[in-house]
């Protein structure tokens, strides 16, 4: 009897702590399941551990505050990437369409081009961003994102499977191949960091560089031999330059997943927590984490099929979050929608009025950002609490 009240004791105290996502604890569960795995980190890794081990994060900023700014941001980035393009486009002439209930130039265009491509930006950042958070807790490390794990490497060498096995099937067949696909990179890069020391934080993003890398390689040498390379850049470079209304209704899929993510967010939390706690609390980190990795390849697939990659959006948006809202996934999980959202809403509108009229992929402008966003948040010293 003592035994089972400090069971239902503890069980009690688990619950109360039930929607907090802690690096903490997630190492101190994880060194315990696998005591008899050593290693000695260099000076430069105890800084990042050091970072990864630091206390549980909350939020330093109300999360109403941080939403509601984020949405008057991304309203008016909205405003700009409607206005922003080659063809000759007036306010005026919308609404006076609107007023007569008759169509002109500027009510087509927007209807047809600018409305469709911003609603595209907004659903792939918000996509991606969403991903990223979902792949990091399931792995219970920061520095991954679907492109570090092999998913949209993947979906791209699926796509171009189908592609050149079967060129006239509809989009939907496509996408399932590429999320089929997906889904099978992620589970070879998951059996591939199986046996990583769990205090080895680094080396599971290094794997995952490495293992997309080598994916890349067999899709470029399959398009090179079948000389579809022109074809594979189109979904290696991320680009909403030839978004048109029919083009991207696919990407409305992924803000279904987005919900789902948010209506199952308190067990993904748990499992970030660890598989002890998890297995206490009576989730099973089996079921969760295969819905967390379908979740991810099916978002990825069909971003990748409609726009093509988009690297960092995944890696640099959730830690950005994470250092302002905390770790509670269910409150940080619209900040990182937001900001995902409004992150590529302003590298699209850098790609389209830095070389006026010519475009820069949104890819290669959020490389660019991602990359020197990524390297501050991994030197910057941890704030103190």
């Amino acid at each position: 009897m003592p035994i089972l009240a400090s069971t239902l004791y503890a069980s009690h105290k688990l619950a109360a702590v039930m929607p907090l996502f802690s690096n903490h604890a997630t190492n101190i569960d994880n060194a315990n399941s696998d005591t008899s795995i050593s290693s000695v980190p260099s000076r430069w890794q105890q800084k990042v551990n050091g970072q990864l081990n630091s206390k549980p994060r909350h939020a330093k900023i109300a999360p109403g505050l941080i939403n509601t700014a984020s949405f008057v941001i991304m309203g008016m980035l909205v405003l700009l990437s409607l206005s922003i393009g080659v063809a000759d486009f007036s306010w005026s002439g919308v609404f006076h369409s609107l007023a007569n209930h008759s169509a002109n130039s500027d009510s087509s265009l927007m209807l047809v081009s600018r409305l469709p491509r911003t609603i595209a930006i907004i659903l792939t950042g918000i996509a991606m961003a969403v991903a990223g958070m979902i792949i990091q807790v399931v792995l219970k490390n920061r520095f991954v994102e679907p492109s570090m794990v092999g998913a949209t490497q993947s979906a791209a060498l699926g796509l171009l499977v189908v592609s050149l096995f079967f060129p006239a099937s509809a989009l939907i067949i496509k996408m399932s191949v590429a999320t089929i696909a997906a889904v099978f990179g992620m589970m070879l890069f998951m059996l591939l960091i199986h046996r990583i020391p769990p205090t080895d934080f680094l080396m599971i993003p290094l794997i995952g560089i490495v293992f997309g890398g080598i994916i890349d390689a067999i899709t470029t040498f399959i398009a090179y031999q079948t000389e579809t390379l022109q074809m594979l850049s189109v979904w290696q470079f991320g680009d909403f330059s030839s978004v048109l209304s029919g083009r991207y209704e696919l990407l409305w899929l992924t803000g279904v997943l987005c919900i789902i993510a948010y209506i199952i967010a308190d067990k993904l939390t748990i499992i970030g927590l660890g598989d002890n706690i998890a297995l206490n609390l009576g989730i099973s980190k089996r079921h969760v984490t295969w819905i967390g990795v379908g979740m991810v390849a099916m978002m990825s697939a069909v971003v990748v099929v409609t726009v093509g990659m988009i690297p960092f959006i995944g890696l640099v948006v959730p830690n950005i979050v994470s250092r302002i809202m905390g770790d509670k996934l269910r409150r940080s999980l619209p900040a990182v929608a937001l900001l995902g959202a409004s992150a590529v809403l302003l590298c699209d509108i850098i790609g389209r009025s830095i070389r006026y009229p010519f475009e820069i992929p949104v890819a290669t402008v959020f490389g660019v950002v991602g990359t020197v966003v990524f390297l501050w948040l991994l030197l910057r010293a941890p704030a103190e609490s």
